[in-house]
């Protein structure tokens, strides 16, 4: 289950901005010389005369973690800062306060003041930057977020969790293609190194395609998910969307219950229950009893379910004569020379699970019907279970129309392999 980026804690922040930004205004207390003047000021900041009293106390209060006495100072020094020196400074231990006080509010108003003076140094923007955007993140100011994130990003960040949170600013923001296109830059990324990309650079922008009603997008992203995590649970995910998509296509939709049954997603009893269904009505008693017994063997259907005993009890003996006339047929002439023939007869070799022997069927009933789609198909689902993952991947590229995406997912399992099955029912 995907959960919000979080906003990085105060603790976390004290370490990095506490010290870092401590550079600017230097306490006397770090140098080996301290000087009274040198103290009260930052190594390229020159604070008025009459500021630097209140500077020296607030960062005396910030040396000794005194909130209140730092909120002294600060009041005091408000009312003495003349110069935009002055102001930086104050916003400075406006954010020393915030991590003090773990008020995240405030420590994003004091960055928020050191980035828009321009007094920033170089060197900081980049910290700065993120952790602004960092905080309207977590605000829910995706605007502000993303405006400065992306300063953060031009200036060099190296944060490992800025592209995770601006792609997430950007989707939050209605701004999809932005947010998708840091998502994939970062898939791209994990693959050319060999690693697996999170899960969230999928799942954050699917939810977003799918909200904007933009479901060819969406089962993009999922297509390129279940790649990198093909467990039945992603599988069953993306395939139950297929299925709405169908349009009541019983063929397809057939077609669409098989890719789930060959990578174990069906774990539960509505997609049993439709598939034996759409098999005996297609006239596959074999297949209808294949499936049935692998839903038993799941834990998924129980042995004494009554339903699923009536289909067994009926379609037993036709699935024996089925089988006989298979063999008997599949290598006649008279099936070769006829597609239809030859691609029914493969069908039936499938769904019982010899799709090697299927092979040459749909072979031959395209060459005598060159434009039968599904027979293309088909052979690429055959190709794929008998492990022949180049020639599965060729048939599935030929693929076009509304099985063109079940194809593209064929292509994926052919390459990956069956997923694990699911835990067996107790």
């Amino acid at each position: 289950m995907f959960k919000r980026f979080r906003s990085m804690p105060a603790t976390a922040m004290a370490a990095v901005l506490g010290c870092a930004l401590m550079t600017t205004a230097t306490p006397a207390a770090a140098q080996k010389k301290p000087k009274k003047e040198e103290a009260a000021k930052g190594k390229s900041l020159s604070p008025s005369k009459g500021f630097a009293p209140a500077l020296k106390k607030m960062t005396d209060a910030t040396a000794a973690k005194d909130a209140a006495a730092l909120q002294a100072a600060m009041a005091e020094g408000q009312a003495s800062a003349t110069s935009p020196d002055d102001q930086y400074l104050l916003s400075f231990y406006q954010l020393q306060l915030g991590i003090l006080n773990k008020d995240t509010a405030l420590q994003g108003q004091g960055l928020d003041g050191m980035i828009d003076s321009g007094l920033t140094p170089p060197e900081n923007l980049a910290t700065y930057n993120f952790y602004s955007g960092n905080f309207a993140y977590g605000a829910k100011n995706y605007a502000k977020a993303i405006q400065r994130l992306e300063a953060a990003k031009a200036a060099g960040s190296t944060e490992p969790a800025l592209a995770a949170i601006l792609m997430d600013s950007y989707l939050n923001a209605g701004q999809i293609d932005q947010g998708w296109a840091i998502a994939k830059a970062g898939i791209d990324a994990a693959r050319a190194a060999g690693t697996k990309p999170s899960e969230d650079l999928y799942v954050r922008p699917a939810q977003a395609f799918q909200k904007a009603n933009r479901t060819n997008e969406m089962l993009d992203v999922l297509t390129m998910r279940v790649e990198d995590y093909p467990s039945p649970a992603t599988w069953r995910n993306t395939l139950y969307i297929l299925l709405q998509q169908s349009g009541g296509d019983k063929e397809l939709n057939l077609d669409i219950l098989r890719l789930m049954r060959a990578t174990n997603a069906m774990t539960q009893r509505p997609e049993y229950l439709e598939y034996s269904a759409l098999a005996v009505e297609a006239g596959y008693p074999g297949e209808a009893i294949a499936v049935i017994r692998q839903g038993q063997n799941n834990g998924v259907i129980p042995k004494g379910d009554t339903h699923f005993g009536n289909i067994l009890e009926t379609q037993t003996p036709r699935a024996a004569a089925d089988a006989a006339a298979v063999a008997a047929d599949a290598n006649k002439a008279a099936t070769l020379n006829n597609p239809k023939a030859a691609r029914s007869t493969a069908d039936v070799l499938v769904g019982i699970g010899q799709p090697a022997k299927a092979i040459p069927l749909y072979e031959a009933a395209l060459k005598a019907a060159p434009n039968d789609a599904i027979a293309q198909f088909r052979l690429g689902v055959a190709q794929a279970l008998a492990g022949q993952v180049d020639a599965a991947a060729a048939s599935f590229a030929k693929i076009q129309g509304n099985r063109a995406r079940l194809a593209q997912l064929w292509a994926v399992r052919a390459k990956t392999g069956a997923a694990p099955a699911p835990a067996t029912a107790s």
